[in-house]
């Protein structure tokens, strides 16, 4: 029994390692995800980070005589609503294999939470001699 016991905890710890290994993966690509809303004019294109940080505002540069003050404002916010958006629905498309299922992403590592200091540490297992 002991050493089928020592092969399924070996079986166990490559399992969990290989999970671990894809949530590392994962939050590697989610550090790096960001998106682009594009107005259907062309006038306005934002760029948001993971967390729906705005990083860059373009704005073409006849968007002056194109649209009003207040055009243009609707416009910036619209696409940063667009790209923001984008980002949260690839951050559930990542995060939806690790996640418990009807679990909302939001309450599950909440706004502020740092999944790297959830992340598991690989388990190594030791040969009895």
């Amino acid at each position: 029994m002991g050493e089928e016991f020592r092969l399924a905890m070996e079986d166990m710890a490559r399992e969990y390692n290989r999970q671990a290994a894809q949530l590392k993966q994962a939050y590697a690509e989610l550090r790096e995800l960001t998106a682009v809303g594009r107005s259907r004019d062309g006038m306005v294109t934002v760029t948001v980070g993971p967390r729906g940080q705005v990083r860059r505002i373009e704005l073409n540069p006849r968007v002056y005589a194109k649209l009003s003050p207040s055009e243009l404002a609707d416009s910036i916010v619209e696409q940063v609503s667009a790209a923001t958006g984008e980002v949260a629905e690839r951050t559930k498309e990542l995060m939806a294999p690790f996640v418990p299922e009807g679990l909302p992403l939001q309450e599950f590592f909440g706004e502020d939470a740092s999944l790297e200091a959830l992340l598991p540490q690989p388990i190594e297992v030791e040969a009895r001699q």
